[in-house]
């Protein structure tokens, strides 16, 4: 597992790039966290208002917004409620289980990742520090969701294990149904086996 943290300064454009792929069909939503409606029952400017009165509460910090991309190796198979429990792993390992945010799943590459938007203003109005994150929490959990989830280092090079190598991958692309350069090395590199 690969984790990227970003701290992007618009709170609107970040939801908005997920909910474009959304809508454009390589992208879900699968869960929430700390949000007074069900999934089913937000629409953008639900997602966007909660997550703007959060940040209201803090009017000093100049970074209210953490967006975060968990990447798994291609050979993954995780289904919807694994990546929700990696996600919600993930999250309160950072020490952010308490704050609002959304995970979305990505199928526009050729490897399984989520995304995962949250709010860096906690209840009280306090932010949370993300100064050198990546570096500490976030490092110790990820090597804890890999041995929890047995995953395979998304960067690996050393040998598949043979559970994994029997799954079965794709022996073409269909034009037009899937970003085409990520897929190309999927099925290159995974076909020879």
């Amino acid at each position: 597992m690969v984790v990227r943290i970003n701290t992007p300064k618009s709170l609107q454009e970040t939801l908005n790039y997920n909910e474009q792929k959304v809508n454009r069909g390589v992208a879900t939503c699968i869960a929430e966290n700390h949000f007074p409606y069900p999934l089913s029952a937000m629409n953008f400017y639900h997602k966007l208002s909660w997550l703007e009165q959060r940040n209201e509460l803090n009017t000093t910090a100049t970074s209210k917004t953490i967006h975060i991309s968990l990447n798994f190796h291609p050979v993954e198979q995780l289904t919807n409620d694994a990546l929700i429990s990696i996600a919600t792993s993930y999250m309160h390992e950072i020490g952010f289980s308490n704050q609002p945010y959304l995970v979305y799943r990505h199928q526009d590459a050729g490897h399984p990742h989520i995304h995962i938007l949250a709010t860096t203003i906690q209840k009280n109005g306090a932010r949370i520090n993300t100064h050198n994150m990546g570096r500490n929490q976030s490092e110790i959990s990820r090597k804890q969701i890999k041995q929890s989830f047995d995953l395979v280092r998304a960067d690996s090079k050393q040998a598949l294990p043979e559970k994994l190598l029997s799954k079965r991958f794709p022996t073409k692309l269909k034009f037009a149904m899937v970003q085409l350069k990520p897929n190309v090395g999927l099925v290159i590199c995974y076909n020879k086996y």
